[in-house]
């Protein structure tokens, strides 16, 4: 049975924070050989039908009277839900000795050989909310963060100061570290590569009770933990502890080089049954 989404209410305040009408896409588009985290498969679009291959093949019934010579071209993605902008399920991060994700769901019980069978991308809601940028470089008089920098209390405190931010109950909270500043060139990426929010930022965030929390990384999280035998403690602590959906590569350059801080905040994750995570179109309209 396919899971239900999550309903999340719609608050009044956010829808009234437009005044301009002006749109920012903060996605980072989808192509082969892209940007891709660690332990995923590439992503692909393979042609999967094309006009010359059913005139050989004659096997579409509904072509054989063709006198106008109709065709079309279909495709095959060949993925992971977790490619570029993109939001992770509460299924996604397990931990313990029986592979547990938020919930207590256990994989020996709940994952099924088409996914999980609970708080998968399908249980995900809609996100139709105030969104908050905190942009860290900015707050620190920096082009990028360094390779490898955290972001804790200090750091979002100042980033919230810098801009007269109030994070409230209920916020999308977006990260800017600068990682993709010139996306998405490697090398420019690689100038911030690991740097992300620590063990101690995503602790200070939650006394807000976020929505959600991204970052336009690759991961969220500060690389290396810094935590011995913890890889991803801001993983463990959101989405499998708390239950907070987490967002990556959100493209925040336009938005930073505006000053734009707050916004309404639009998302809509794909309820794919059995996913993961998925990948999403997010936007700021202020």
């Amino acid at each position: 049975m396919a899971s239900r989404p999550q309903k999340l209410d719609i608050s009044l305040d956010a829808l009234r924070i437009p005044t301009q009408g002006k749109s920012y896409d903060l996605c980072s588009g989808w192509w082969p050989g892209m940007p891709l985290a660690e332990g995923h498969p590439q992503f692909q679009v393979l042609t999967y039908r094309s006009p010359r291959g059913q005139r050989n093949q004659k096997d579409l019934g509904f072509l054989r009277h063709n006198t106008v010579n109709f065709g079309f071209i279909s495709e095959l993605l060949m993925c992971t839900t977790h490619t570029g902008t993109h939001i992770d399920a509460l299924s996604h991060v397990t931990c313990g000795p029986h592979s547990e994700w938020h919930g207590g769901y256990r994989a020996d019980e709940c994952l099924g050989d088409f996914g999980p069978m609970c708080q998968d991308a399908a249980a995900l809601p809609p996100f139709i909310c105030r969104g908050v940028m905190l942009d860290i470089p900015a707050a620190l008089d920096m082009e990028r963060l360094d390779a490898h920098q955290p972001i804790g209390p200090a750091e979002l405190e100042k980033a919230c100061k810098h801009r007269g931010i109030s994070l409230r109950s209920g916020d999308v909270v977006l990260i800017r570290t600068g990682t993709m500043d010139g996306w998405p060139d490697q090398e420019l990426i690689s100038r911030a590569e690991g740097s992300g929010l620590n063990l101690e930022g995503a602790q200070w965030l939650m006394q807000f009770e976020p929505a959600a929390v991204g970052a336009d990384n690759v991961v969220l999280e500060v690389s290396p933990s810094g935590i011995d035998g913890d890889p991803q403690p801001v993983h463990r602590y959101l989405l499998q502890q708390h239950g907070i959906p987490i967002l990556e590569w959100v493209y925040q350059e336009e938005l930073a080089r505006d000053g734009v801080s707050q916004f309404l905040f639009l998302c809509l994750p794909l309820p794919i049954s059995g996913a993961t995570g998925s990948m999403i179109r997010p936007l700021a309209i202020v």
